[in-house]
């Protein structure tokens, strides 16, 4: 599925967590998609319009990027072009339930991704967070239970990120057991999954085999990363996550992406 990402360079839309922008940036170029950064509500218009996957992050709000979301988003349902949310934090605090719900109330998602916590609250069950991190665990709710009835809520392809990642849309389901904890140690990784879920559904392609895909892909870069990085610190780690989706092929994404569909 990569490959296709890199034969078709979708033009991916991001208004994004100020803390990992940059990192979101490099991992769409590293597996072959274009990113461009706009926030401002006088230009996300007509950047959107010539973009082929919007991806919207709610991980640094602040009033003016909010608006400047709900306005990307709604031209994004005019003209088509998928739209991804991040919902960071959903849950923990009365500003980002407020701004999760307005965009779910006002632009019509493609792809939703987040963690158990997150998206407990989308589904409007009991959810615990720490600041950005879940502190649910499958032993507080299932993921597949979780991401099927998003899924339905949402009329969106929905993914739970974790231990085991859960893909759930229309009664069809993907597990992803990729991956290393050491990801936890760095900021950024589910921003950039984020991001390169935009530049995977942005082909145009089956948005849920290709969120699935898209998050094998870097499950199967965080495996290369610490074998070959991982001794070296958290620094080096981070680096070398970029470096493997650089050099991610389908190939290794079967070999090392460990998805599955029920």
């Amino acid at each position: 599925m990569i490959s296709i990402v890199r034969s078709r360079c979708p033009l991916v839309h991001c208004i994004t967590n100020y803390v990992t922008v940059n990192d979101t940036a490099n991992a769409i170029l590293a597996v072959g998609a274009s990113p461009i950064m706009s926030d401002d509500i006088n230009d996300v218009e007509d950047i959107v319009s010539i973009s082929q996957a919007l991806v919207i992050n709610i991980g640094t709000l602040n009033e003016r990027t909010v608006r400047s979301m709900v306005q990307a988003g709604m031209k994004a349902n005019e003209l088509g072009i998928p739209v991804v949310l991040d919902p960071v934090g959903a849950g923990a605090s009365s500003y980002r339930n407020r701004t999760v719900d307005e965009l779910l109330s006002k632009v019509s998602f493609t792809v939703i991704r987040g963690n158990l916590s997150e998206m407990a609250y989308i589904n409007g069950s009991a959810s615990r967070t720490k600041g950005v991190d879940s502190s649910m665990s499958e032993a507080d709710a299932d993921p597949v239970a979780v991401a099927s009835a998003v899924s339905c809520k949402a009329g969106a392809v929905a993914a739970i990120t974790g231990r085991v990642d859960t893909v759930a849309k229309d009664g069809r389901i993907a597990r992803i057991y990729s991956g290393h904890l050491e990801m936890g140690r760095i900021t950024g990784t589910g921003c950039m999954l984020s991001g390169i879920i935009g530049a995977f559904v942005g082909t145009g392609e089956d948005p849920f085999l290709m969120t699935a895909n898209a998050i094998a892909a870097m499950g199967a870069a965080g495996i290369d990363a610490y074998e070959k990085a991982g001794h070296l610190g958290t620094g080096s780690f981070r680096v070398a996550i970029i470096d493997a989706l650089s050099l991610m092929s389908d190939a290794m994404i079967k070999e090392k992406g460990q998805l599955e569909f029920d």
